[in-house]
C-alpha cells in the first residue's frame, strides 16, 4: 500500500467528512458510501495495484479508520479475492506496536474491503526525501522498529514481500508502523514460491535476487528489502537504478549493493558490513531472518553509541563470506528477459518506478548487457541478451609445436614454486583458523533460566546476552525459548550468544463491563486481545436496558488471546402481566402480587356485595407492570351497621317513618290477637341491636 505525503487529518463530524470528501473528488463512488451499513467512506488516501485506500468513519464505534477496497472487477477472479480475504486473517495474527491492526473484513454487493487501523502522519519515504542521506545512527533508529514488526512475523509465520519505504508509516508522535502485509502468505518448512499464476508480486527496487530468478522467497527476502531500505536512508539512494525495471531487476541478480561508504565517505567499515550482509546476493550469507538482523543492528548501533570507529572483529563477523556468486547453467539458461519481464509485475510501485513490463524487441545492433556494464540514456537491451555471462572460451595455442619443447629448469622456478607452497600452506592455516579454528559449537540452554544459561555459556567461554521476550505454551516464564546462534551451531570463540526468555502463557483476563453499552463492550474485548463472541439479551432489574450486565466467562477469567467473550446485554426489567384479584380473598391476592416483586396497598370499605375480606377493586387490574411497582386493593369490610331504634308502643306509621329514617326497610306484621289499635307490640331486630342499613325490620302490632 503505498502512500505518499501527509494523511488527511479527521474531521470533527461526520457531516464534516462527508462534506470535504464530496469537494474533494465527485468522480468516485466509493466517497460519501455507508459501506456495510458501518463505514462512511471519507476521501482516498492512497491507490496500488490491487487495492484503493479511504480515510473513513465508522459509525458504530465513533474513530476514524483506514478502509482497504479491492478495486472493481478484481473482485470477480476468485484467486485474487482469495488473496484479498486472507489478507486480514494473516494480518489479523500479528499483535504488535509496530504493525498496522487489521479491524474487520467484509463484503458488501461484490465490494471486497478491510477495515485497518488509521495512522496520521507521513510515511518513510517523505524522510528520506528531506533528510537522506542521514547520520547511520538516525538510520538504524528508523530500522530498528521495523525489523521488530518482521520479526513479529517471521516469528508468526508469515512473510511480508514488500518492504518499502510506502509501506513504513510514521505517525505524528513518531511511532513506526509497518503496513500491508496483505502480501503475506503463510510460510510452510519448505521455502515457498512467491509468484502466483506467473505473476511475481513486489516492488523492483526491493527485490531480492532469488525473486527474479525463480520467483522464491522467504523471510530472507525481507531482510535483502530491509538492508535496500537502510541502504537508502544512509546515502538518499537507491543501490540498483536504471532506465526500466527491468535493468534494476538485472543489476539485483548480478550486482552487489555497493558499500554506503562510497557515496558517503567516512561511514564506519562495520556500517558497510551491515548493509552488505543483509543484502548479500546468495541468500544463504544473509541472517536467517528479520530478529537475526535486528540482533546485528543492535551490535553496530552500540558500537556507534560508543563512539568506536573501527571494530575489524565486528566487521568480520557480519562481513558475508567472499565468494563468486554464480548461477545454475539451467537456470542461466531459463533466465530469460522476456520471460523475466511476464513474470514480473508491481502490486503497488512507488512513486518513480513503473511496472516491469515485457521489453520491446532490440534494434539490430543493440548493446548487450552484461554485469558490469553501464547501461546509458541510450542503451537499448535485447530481451534474448539479458542473461548471465558466460566465461570466455579459451584461447588456442600458436603453435602444437610450442608443446613438445623440453621445460627449461631454472632456480627462478624452484622459488616461485616454494613461494607457492608457503602461500598454499599459510592460505590453509588461515582458512583453518579463520573459517574453523576460531569458532565454537554453541552449548545447548533451551529449558534453563538465563542465570543458568549465562553460567554453561560461559563455562564455554562465551557470553550471554537478554534478548526479546516471547510467550510460550510450552516453556515456562523466565526459560530460555530459543538462542541465536542455534544450539550446535557455530559461534567465534569468545562470542556473544543472544536468548529469547519465556513469558510464560500469553493469558489475558476477561474485562470488566458492566454498565458499558455493547459497542463499548466490543471495543474493550478487543483491546484485550480477545474476540467478542455474541451478546445475550437478559432482563435485568438493576442494570438499565442496553447496558452489559455481565460477560461469559466471567470478569477477570485469565483465558488465551483470540478467546471469545461473549456479553450479557440488559433488556431492562422483566414486565409481570397482572392478575386481577377483584372478589377473591385480599390475603391471598397481596401474598401472591408481593411474590412477583410488586408492591402492594391496602384500603378498606363498606360494601353490602362483596364479602369482608374479599376484593372490592384493584388498580391497575389489567395489563402489564413491572418488579418494584405499586397495585393497589382495596378490601371489604362487609356492609355497613345501623343501631335500631326502639318502636315498641308507637303507632304504626309513626314506628315505620322512624325505622325508614334510619336506613331499614319495614315489614307490618299482626299479632295472633290482633284487635286493631295499630300500636307496636314487638320489633325484631329489638331496640340496641345492629343491622345493616338497608336491611328490614319486622314490627308486630295488635
Amino acid at each position: 500500500m503505498d502512500r505518499g505525503g501527509s494523511f488527511p487529518i479527521r474531521p470533527r463530524t461526520e457531516d464534516q467528512a462527508v462534506e470535504r470528501t464530496v469537494e474533494r473528488d465527485l468522480s468516485d463512488p466509493m466517497v460519501g458510501r455507508l459501506l456495510d451499513r458501518r463505514y462512511r467512506i471519507g476521501p482516498r488516501i492512497a491507490r496500488g495495484g490491487m487495492a484503493s485506500v479511504y480515510e473513513a468513519i465508522d459509525v458504530r464505534l465513533d474513530r476514524t479508520v483506514a478502509i482497504k477496497v479491492m478495486h472493481p472487477g478484481m473482485g470477480d477472479d476468485e484467486e485474487f479475492a482469495a488473496r484479498f480475504v486472507r489478507e486480514a486473517r494473516h494480518a489479523a495474527r500479528l499483535s504488535h506496536p509496530n504493525v498496522v491492526g487489521v479491524f474487520d473484513q467484509g463484503e458488501e454487493d461484490g465490494t471486497v474491503y478491510l477495515a485497518m487501523e488509521y495512522v496520521p502522519g507521513h510515511t518513510l519515504r517523505d524522510v528520506i526525501r528531506k533528510e537522506s542521506p542521514m547520520p547511520p545512527g538516525k538510520a538504524l533508529a528508523l530500522v530498528e522498529p521495523v525489523l521488530s514488526a518482521l520479526a513479529a512475523a517471521h516469528r508468526a509465520g508469515l512473510i511480508h514481500r514488500d518492504i518499502k519505504p510506502e509501506n513504513v508509516l510514521i505517525s505524528g508522535d513518531g511511532r513506526v508502523k509497518v503496513a500491508d502485509f496483505g502480501l503475506a502468505k503463510a510460510v510452510s518448512a519448505d521455502t515457498q514460491h512467491t509468484a502466483t499464476g506467473g505473476i511475481l508480486i513486489g516492488t523492483v527496487s526491493y527485490l531480492a535476487p532469488e525473486l527474479v530468478v525463480d520467483g522464491r522467497a522467504d523471510a530472507r527476502a525481507d531482510v535483502y528489502a530491509a538492508g535496500v531500505v537502510l541502504y537508502e536512508l544512509l546515502t538518499g539512494r537507491k543501490p540498483h537504478e536504471g532506465e526500466s525495471p527491468i535493468q534494476v531487476a538485472y543489476k539485483h541478480v548480478h550486482e552487489d549493493v555497493p558499500a554506503p561508504s562510497t557515496l558517503v565517505p567516512g561511514l564506519p567499515a562495520y556500517v558497510d558490513a551491515l548493509v552488505a550482509r543483509a543484502t548479500a546476493r546468495d541468500r544463504s550469507h544473509r541472517p536467517a531472518d528479520a530478529r537475526v538482523l535486528l540482533h546485528q543492528v543492535h551490535r553496530v548501533k552500540q558500537a556507534l553509541d560508543e563512539g568506536v570507529v573501527e571494530d575489524p572483529e565486528l566487521v568480520s563477523d557480519l562481513a558475508p563470506p567472499l565468494a563468486v556468486v554464480t548461477m545454475d547453467p539451467d537456470v542461466e539458461e531459463a533466465y530469460d528477459a522476456e520471460e523475466v519481464a511476464e513474470r514480473l509485475r508491481e502490486v503497488d510501485p512507488p512513486e518513480d518506478t513503473d511496472p516491469i513490463r515485457p521489453a520491446a524487441a532490440a534494434p539490430a545492433g543493440a548493446t548487450p548487457v552484461t554485469a558490469g556494464h553501464r547501461i546509458d540514456d541510450t542503451s537499448t537491451i535485447d530481451p534474448g541478451l539479458v542473461r548471465a555471462p558466460r566465461p570466455p572460451a579459451p584461447t588456442e595455442p600458436a603453435s602444437y609445436a610450442a608443446w613438445d619443447e623440453p621445460p627449461r629448469r631454472s632456480r627462478r622456478g624452484l622459488v616461485m614454486l616454494l613461494v607457492a607452497l608457503l602461500l598454499a600452506v599459510g592460505a590453509g592455516v588461515g582458512a583453518w583458523y579463520f573459517g574453523f579454528a576460531r569458532y565454537t559449537s554453541t552449548p545447548g540452554v533451551l529449558g534453563l533460566t538465563s542465570a543458568q544459561a549465562e553460567t554453561r555459556l560461559e563455562r564455554a567461554g562465551l557470553g550471554f546476552e537478554v534478548g526479546d521476550e516471547a510467550y510460550s505454551e510450552t516453556v515456562p516464564a523466565g526459560r530460555i525459548i530459543s538462542t541465536d546462534p542455534d544450539p550446535g551451531d557455530r559461534v567465534l570463540d569468545g562470542g556473544t550468544v543472544t536468548g529469547v526468555v519465556s513469558l510464560g502463557l500469553e493469558r489475558y483476563d476477561v474485562p470488566k463491563l458492566r454498565g458499558k453499552t455493547e459497542d463499548e463492550a466490543q471495543q474493550a474485548i478487543q483491546d484485550t486481545h480477545l474476540e467478542f463472541g455474541r451478546s445475550i439479551p437478559t432482563y435485568s432489574e438493576k442494570v438499565p436496558e442496553g447496558r452489559v450486565i455481565t460477560t461469559n466467562p466471567e470478569p477477570g477469567t485469565s483465558v488465551k488471546p483470540g478467546a471469545t467473550v461473549d456479553i450479557l446485554l440488559s433488556r431492562g426489567p422483566k414486565p409481570i402481566k397482572v392478575t386481577d384479584w377483584t372478589g377473591k380473598e385480599a390475603d391471598k391476592a397481596q401474598a401472591a402480587l408481593e411474590k412477583q416483586g410488586l408492591v402492594v396497598t391496602r384500603s378498606e370499605d363498606f360494601s353490602d356485595s362483596v364479602d369482608e375480606g374479599d376484593v372490592i377493586a384493584q388498580v391497575p387490574s389489567t395489563g402489564t407492570v413491572f418488579k418494584g411497582d405499586e397495585v393497589k386493593l382495596t378490601v371489604s369490610k362487609g356492609p355497613e351497621l345501623v343501631d335500631v331504634p326502639l318502636v315498641r308502643g308507637q303507632g304504626v306509621e309513626s314506628a315505620t317513618t322512624e325505622l325508614e329514617d334510619a336506613g331499614f326497610e319495614v315489614e307490618v306484621r299482626h299479632h295472633a290477637d290482633y284487635i286493631g289499635l295499630g300500636w307496636v307490640l314487638q320489633q325484631s331486630p329489638g331496640s340496641g341491636d345492629k343491622a345493616p342499613a338497608g336491611s328490614t325490620v319486622v314490627i308486630t302490632v295488635v
